[in-house]
Parts: C-alpha cells; structure tokens; sequence
C-alpha cells in the first residue's frame, strides 16, 4: 500500500476471475433492452409485481442450499466452519428482502402508502422516530427484544411523513430508467438486494455488473431473478474496471449505484491519477450522472463501563469477535476500532477475554484482493499488533493492536479501512462516565474515517445513573452514522434487509467516505437520516451468529430461509428447537 492510498477504503488490486468478459456488442444490447423495456416497468401495475416477488421468493429458497456451498467454496471455508454467515448475509438476508418489498406494495395496494408497523414518536428536538421492528409476531419470537427504529432527517413531521414514502409509488407518470449496478465483491446478496432497491422502491429497470471477486456466482443471481430477466427488466453483465467504465458512460445508463470502495467511486466521478486528483480538489467531475454508493467505514464499538459479571465479559468478548471474524474480516461493517473509558477497572479484562477468543477462532482463507497487503502496512505501523493462530500461506491471523494513542489524529487505525482480519483498540480519557461517553461520540465522529455504523455497548445496570442514562441518549442522537446498534452489532440490521443502509446524509462526490444515496428500505423512506437497533446487554438465547455459535447458526438459517420464502406457525417450533439444542 502506498501512502497516497492509507485514507479511507482499500484501492484494492484487479481480481483474476474465471468468467470472459461481456463484448461491447453484448453490453450494447443489454442496455438497448432495457431502455426498451424501462416504461413498461413503471406501468407494470403492483398486481403483477406482487407475483413477481412470490417468485423470487420461490426461486431464491429452491436455489439457497447451492448458493451458500458454492459462496462458502469461493472463500475457501470449510464446512460448517462458517457457513451460517452465508446463510445470514446470503438467502435469508435476500427472502427477508423480498418479503419486506411484498408487505410494502401490498400496503400501497389497499392503503396507497406503506404501513409503519410501531410508533411514530416526535423527540423533544422536533426529530420523528418511526419504529419498523419487529413487524409481527415472528419477529418477536425468532429476534425477541430487538427493535430498529428510523430516525427521519430534520424537517420531516408526523402529518408530512406519510408523503415521503413511497415516492415512486405517488406519481406514475415519471419516465423510466436504467440504473447501472456495480456489485460488491464480498457477498452476492449485497448486489442481489441494490438490484430490489432500484427496481421496487425507485422504479428503474436494472443492469448489473457483478465483481470480479465473485463473478463466479453471478448465475446464481440469474437463477434467483429469472422472472425478471425473461421480462426484459434486468440484465447481468461481466468484466473488469474496463467495462465498468464502459457502461458508466453508455449513454444508455441514465443513473449508477456502486458498493465499494471510495477508490472506485473516485474513479469512476473524476477520473484517475493526478487529473483524477486535480478535478477531485477543483470538484469538476467527469460523470454527470446521478451516483449513489455504500462504500466503506472504520466501524467503531464504544464499550461504555460497568459492573460486568464474568459472564457478561464473556458475552460481549465473543460479540466484539464476531465483529471481526464475520466473513473473515472482509466487511464494510467489521468493528475496526473498540473504544474504552482509559480508567475503567475491567478495560484489561475484556481485552484479555478477547484476546483468548482470538487465539481460539478458526482462521479463514483471506480470499479478497490486496488483503496480506494491507494486514502488512498496518502491522509495519503498529509493531506491538498482536497475532493470534498459525497461518497458512492462504489466511491471515487474527490481529488485535491495543492501546492506539487517541492523540495521534493521523494513526492509519483512525484513517483507513483495514478490510481484512484486523482491528484495533484505544482508550479515551474522561473523569467520569458522561463523559467519556461524550468524548468517544466526538472522538469517532470527528477522527474515524466513514459515517456508515456504529455500535454502542452498556450495562443496564450503568442505565440506572441518570447522567449515564442521558449520555447514552444524547450519543445516540449525535453519533453521525447511518445505523447504530446499541448493544447489538450495527451490522445486524443489513440482515433484517428492511432498514435504511446507508452512509449518514450528507456527503459530497468530493468528500464521499461512505457513501451517498441507500438501499433496503422497505419501507421505501425517502428521507430518514438514521436507523437504531437496540437490544438487552445479553440477549438469550446468544444470537446464532456468534463467533462459537457456528455449528448451530448452519443448521437453523436453512429452516429461517424457507420460513421466510413460506411463512406458517407449524415451522416455527423446528425452528425454535433447532436454536436451543445447538
């Protein structure tokens, strides 16, 4: 990595890939089609989108059992090792999608607009707060006292909320688009939901081009879509930065969404190299097209101090690792920064607990691009990192760097994105709790690179101080994020697939850090500034997803990706018994 490169997300290197590269001329008719085909998608009445989704739901369930073994073989995973994260952030993520759009356009069917399911409460600073989660009774018994909420931006009131959903929806005598899709090269859901998101909730027909890195399952979103497809609605292509360029200036595509690095968006915007860079500094960009992107983030965990048992040590060490460990570290989302109060008595014994669990965690194939690279530029920063596990030329260890100098603005901890199997950890000094609550909110908004999530962890017990209590408030309102997970990871909500995710609004093409614009959002907001999930300290059972949870989390997603493609009370029990004999 070179210097030029450590701030922000990674410049990753070209993936090699066994897929040929679409021609111009198959690129060319794909996007004829689909400008052919773009007004009768916004005419499409709900009816027939409505037995679209049921669909795909079909098709997605049938194919999930080959989409998670052949994920799992393009990552080297061993089985059952880590299966249960391509469950989670694979099929079931994507049925949790489609579902979420099936509920909304029915609602807008009988209503005309999307139903909120929990209430709509105005704070004390004017701020509306719709609450989205859970939706029914299946969500209460599967994700018990979770709930997500979506903050709506400045502005916005109770009687006028109602008008910003939905917009597509309100007026159907907008012109049809094609939006290009530049997918993601960590999970196939991840394109497989932008592509739900341009056609269902802003009524564009859609051109995806998969990664590199895993164009390889590119069929699959081909065999999950087919209804789609055969209805000229949307079309896959492939290749690399050259076709990618390509298609961002067909003057065919009318809008692009891209998810991944501020790199790529940069170069896509303004260019490369120092005219790049000059019409970056002078904001004259190459593209005029509408852009909006999810790119990376230096993902910060504020563990708030308390009176932690033994247990809740435990607990929150396995939480904090899975942090990291999901996807073997190669997340926009992966906790990268663990903030703690510098004085509080238990800091040491939580790093230790974290500490023992990374010296025990399988390690995992570093399957993306660049990453022994980056894993080297911040272990030459930092030669007191601690590695833990005997790696193969394949993996990487696990890599914990503790005690990072808060002072040090520029630490490449604070600035880049490592997306690989590392984090770090820093202490803030404060006299009292308020305020070391107070300072880590400033510390990571002002220092950590990105604005994508975040996550805040504290004892109920630290809850019962008043001043805690306010603090913790008053850190959620102004932590500048785009979801924030109060004691559950932030990036529980791109599982639930129905909140909002994105960057915090307000970035420029020029100062884009994690992005601009959303996706999900079932409930189709057109102004929400952030989501809220919040959850007990110590949910119980412990999620499926944790680190140690594996074997468990493989065998009960299988049974939650064909409740969700088909919903009935009978399922639940297996489900349940599943979950607790694991």
């Amino acid at each position: 990595m070179t210097t030029d490169t450590l701030l922000g997300s990674p410049q990753f290197p070209v993936a090699p890939t066994s897929i040929p590269s679409s021609t111009r001329e198959a690129m060319d008719a794909s996007v004829q089609t689909l400008q052919s085909r773009k007004d009768t998608w916004v005419n499409t009445p709900i009816s027939e989108r409505l037995k679209l989704l049921d669909r795909m739901m079909k098709d997605s369930a049938a194919i999930a059992c080959r989409w998670v073994d052949r994920s799992r073989e393009a990552k080297g995973m061993l089985a059952n090792a880590a299966t249960a994260d391509e469950w989670s952030v694979g099929p079931y993520a994507l049925l949790r999608n489609l579902r979420g759009l099936r509920r909304s356009l029915a609602d807008i069917n009988r209503y005309g607009s999307p139903r909120i399911p929990g209430p709509i409460v105005t704070r004390p600073d004017g701020q509306v707060v719709a609450r989205v989660f859970p939706k029914n009774i299946y969500d209460r018994i599967f994700l018990g006292s979770l709930t997500a909420e979506v903050w709506m931006q400045p502005g916005v009131t109770p009687v006028d909320l109602p008008k910003t959903l939905a917009l597509a929806y309100q007026d159907k005598h907008h012109e049809g688009k094609v939006a290009l899709v530049l997918g993601a090269g960590n999970y196939l859901a991840i394109p497989a939901m932008d592509i739900l998101y341009k056609l269902f909730v802003e009524d564009h027909v859609v051109l995806l081009k998969p990664n590199p890195v895993n164009a390889q399952l590119g069929s699959l979103i081909e065999d999950c879509f087919r209804a789609l497809i055969e209805q000229g609605f949307l079309r896959i292509v492939y290749g690399g930065a050259a076709e990618g360029a390509y298609l961002c200036s067909h003057a065919g595509v009318d809008e692009i969404h891209i998810t991944g690095s501020d790199k790529s968006f940069d170069a896509i915007v303004f260019g490369t190299g120092s005219e790049g860079a000059r019409r970056k500094r002078e904001r004259n960009p190459l593209l005029t097209k509408p852009i909006t992107a999810e790119l990376g983030n230096v993902t910060p965990a504020i563990v708030v101090p308390g009176p932690w048992s033994f247990n809740d040590l435990t607990y929150q060490a396995e939480h904090i690792v899975t942090m990291l460990t999901e996807n073997a570290g190669f997340n926009c989302v992966t906790t990268r920064v663990i903030l703690q109060h510098a004085s509080w008595t238990q800091r040491g014994q939580l790093l230790e607990k974290i500490r023992r669990l990374l010296s025990r965690a399988p390690l995992r194939t570093a399957y993306y691009p660049g990453a022994r690279d980056r894993h080297r530029a911040f272990v030459s920063a930092h030669p007191e990192a601690e590695m833990y596990g005997k790696p193969t030329d394949e993996q990487l260890p696990w890599t914990l760097i503790p005690g990072v100098d808060p002072k040090n603005k520029g630490d490449i901890t604070f600035t880049t994105e490592a997306f690989c199997s590392l984090f770090a950890e820093t202490p803030i000094e404060a006299k009292t709790v308020p305020e070391y609550i107070e300072r880590a909110v400033e510390f990571a908004n002002k220092n950590l690179w990105g604005t994508l999530a975040a996550t805040l962890i504290v004892h109920p017990s630290s809850l019962k101080d008043p001043a805690v209590a306010a603090a913790v408030e008053r850190a959620i309102a102004d932590l500048r994020y785009g979801t924030i997970g109060v004691n559950y990871w932030a990036a529980a909500a791109y599982s639930m697939a129905v909140t909002p995710w994105g960057a915090f609004p307000g970035h420029t093409i020029d100062n884009i850090q994690s992005g601009i614009g959303m996706v999900h959002n079932t409930f189709m907001f057109s102004r929400p500034q952030k989501t809220v999930l919040r959850a007990p300290f110590r949910t119980r059972p412990v999620p499926i997803w944790f680190e140690t949870r594996a074997k468990r989390g493989w065998k009960v997603f299988p049974k939650l990706v064909q409740f969700e493609a088909s919903p009935y009370i009978w399922k639940v029990p297996a489900i349940i018994w599943a979950a607790l004999r694991g």
